[in-house]
């Protein structure tokens, strides 16, 4: 018989007991007569608890938002404990993943769960980063945003940041990118944002999770106007109030919406009036939405686009940001609400504030956003910082290194003390621009052991919740890397590919590489063209490499056919995932080899042929493979010059 006695009461304790139990019985199956009891003087069984109720030490700074696990236990129970009831749920994951199970991507299918007797383990870690986490990105549906909250929680990531779900969950239900294969389907904006909205929340808090939301939405808020209305006036089907025209940027001479995009426009923002607005939309939002530990307060989604207005030119677009928090800090505080605040050090607020200073660093954390950075390095111990780059009123040149962008970073650090982390964007754009995953992979996991270098207390990954294709090792090390920045990269590897595609791993893993080096990863980021003017991607120096993708992927197609009725069914799914990759590798490079020779129109016919019929295939891949956010970030490189603002 299994007992599973609860020393602490907590939902996310109880959810714990719920997946202690399933995953112990389908390791062990004969195992069918379970007792679970609230039971805080419990000697017996599993027992799951917070450390102080083991007398354990809880070295944890913050136990709201630290993770400690400790585990001690073996087939006939011990302590499961940790430093808040989600590191209870973390210690569960942990003590099965010791035995051997392993979730390799979303869902049941993707569980790895061997069946033998548990067997004894200790284990007792302090978690490397704060903040561990992602947010919604690309076009999921609402049961594949389910999934990967489950997921999340798996791989013991502790934040989640919804955003505004609608945005995102539109381009799915459209069909973005693919409407000739997809028809739209019937869609409610409202019950996105509103209800699955509360669903995902609920999803999250049953695990404990750290919520953060906050995008780009207090532009429209500060203009009364709601964020799931964002794509009706985008397309004209509803027109703004002429009245609000007044508060917007200044820009070119006139005061106007860019691009119709509540998103992408910014405000006046030294207008006594908008600042107002400004901050009680803030207030609003904070009151209205109390299970949220950090709200971001950003701005328009948009660089170098800043009132031209003579009160506004005379300070920096941080200057006037920075007011503005600090406005919202001082009502916050008033009305005796302890929401954190993000602020969000992206775009023209990567430049530092010259004249104002935020006032009460408790209140806030600044988030480091590096999007412009180059991906074909990342920061080490003797890393060189150059000087920060000069601030040009809506004309400044961006920071195209990872150093760069934290000289940037280091000038707001002079006047703030509080915490700071970091907004990635690995599986943003980024992803896609290595087919083989093998040099992106790297790049991830020598990114996140910088976070500790530079002091950040933890990240936040923007981008799609499906990055599963041509597998998942990516965003499995960047879990297991933020929570132990120790590990063996090479061993970790190893453990992954082989659980993933059995005794056969080393054969994936030396096609992934060819591919990888077919496609050359900063030949991909744009950073290796022989001639800008004739576009980012031209060399035709790549032709012959990238000529060998279609000889690369026929090898492997043929050893294919022999793997996809493997028993493990994540091993059988992986490799038939394979087949779909070999594919799009080989329409890719087709493409990519007229761009690099600079023929840019028969590119671009070969990649709409190309979009158009693997997008038949979506429905079949789409729970690992975010289609609309591949050919988002891929189709616009086709182009002769391509602007960051062109891919969102």
């Amino acid at each position: 018989m299994l007992k599973i006695n609860k020393i602490k009461s907590d939902r996310v304790i109880d959810f714990a007991t719920e997946e202690l139990q399933k995953y112990y019985r389908m390791m062990m199956p004969q195992v069918n007569e379970v007792q679970i009891n609230y039971a805080p003087e419990a000697k017996d069984g599993f027992r799951l608890g917070l450390l102080e109720d083991f007398g354990i030490e809880n070295e944890a700074k913050d136990p709201r938002f630290d993770d400690v696990i400790h585990i001690d236990a073996d087939v006939n129970g011990g302590i499961l404990a940790g430093s808040n009831p989600r590191s209870v749920l973390f210690a569960v994951y942990r003590f099965f993943k010791l035995q051997g199970c392993r979730w390799l991507f979303p869902g049941p299918e993707g569980e790895f769960i061997p069946m033998k007797k548990i067997e004894k383990q200790f284990y007792h870690k302090a978690a490397d980063h704060r903040f561990r986490g992602h947010t919604i990105e690309g076009a999921p549906s609402v049961r594949q945003v389910l999934s990967y909250i489950d997921f999340h929680a798996k791989e013991e990531l502790n934040t989640f940041g919804l955003l505004q779900v609608d945005t995102y969950q539109q381009r799915y239900y459209f069909h973005k990118h693919n409407e000739k294969n997809r028809p739209e389907e019937g869609y409610d904006p409202a019950v996105a944002e509103e209800q699955w909205r509360s669903l995902y929340e609920s999803e999250l808090q049953k695990r404990g999770q750290i919520q953060f939301s906050g995008e780009h939405e207090l532009v429209a808020y500060a203009l009364g106007l709601k964020c799931s209305d964002r794509n009706a006036y985008a397309s004209g089907k509803k027109k703004f109030p002429p009245e609000i025209y007044q508060y917007l940027a200044l820009y070119d001479g006139k005061r106007d919406f860019y691009r119709n995009d509540l998103y992408y426009s910014q405000l006046c923002m030294s207008n006594p009036e908008v600042q107002r607005r400004m901050v009680e939309a803030a207030v609003k939002a904070v009151k209205e939405n109390p299970h949220f530990d950090y709200y971001g307060m950003t701005v328009g989604d948009i660089s170098r686009h800043h009132c031209q207005c003579e009160e506004c030119v005379k300070t920096r677009p941080a200057d006037k940001y920075v007011k503005i928090l600090n406005m919202i800090d001082e009502r916050l505080t008033k009305e005796g609400l302890d929401t954190k605040i993000i602020i969000s050090s992206y775009t023209d607020m990567m430049f530092a504030p010259e004249t104002e200073k935020i006032k009460n660093p408790d209140r806030f954390i600044l988030q480091y956003c590096p999007i412009y950075r180059s991906y074909t390095s990342s920061i080490t111990e003797d890393s060189v910082f150059p000087e920060p780059l000069p601030f040009k009123y809506n004309d400044w040149e961006a920071p195209d290194s990872a150093e760069a962008a934290i000289s940037l970073l280091k000038q707001w650090q002079k006047d703030f003390s509080g915490p700071v982390s970091i907004f990635e964007y690995h599986f943003w754009i980024k992803q896609y621009r290595d087919p083989g995953s093998i040099d992106f992979a790297r790049r991830v996991y020598e990114d996140t052991i910088s976070y500790k270098i530079l002091n950040m207390q933890g990240c936040m990954e923007d981008g799609s919740n499906r990055s599963f294709f041509p597998n998942g090792f990516p965003s499995h090390i960047y879990a297991e890397t933020m929570m132990n920045r120790d590990l063996d990269y090479e061993k970790e590897f190893e453990d992954y590919y082989s659980h993933l595609y059995g005794s056969d791993w080393k054969m994936v893993k030396d096609y992934l590489q060819k591919i990888t080096d077919a496609f050359d990863f900063g030949y991909m980021l744009a950073e290796k063209s022989k001639d800008p003017t004739l576009g980012n991607h031209y060399n035709p120096d790549r032709v012959p490499y990238l000529a060998k993708v279609k000889e690369i992927a026929k090898e492997m197609r043929d050893k294919i056919d022999e793997h996809t009725l493997l028993p493990i069914r994540p091993q059988a799914i992986a490799w038939r995932l394979l087949k779909h990759h070999a594919d799009w590798c080989e329409g890719i490079a087709k493409v990519m080899i007229e761009k690099c020779q600079g023929n840019t129109d028969k590119a671009t016919e070969l990649m709409q042929n190309f979009v158009d019929e693997f997008g038949k295939r979506e429905y079949e891949i789409e729970d690992y493979f975010d289609f609309y956010l591949a050919v988002q970030s891929l189709f616009p490189f086709i182009r002769k010059k391509i602007l960051l603002e062109q891919i969102v």
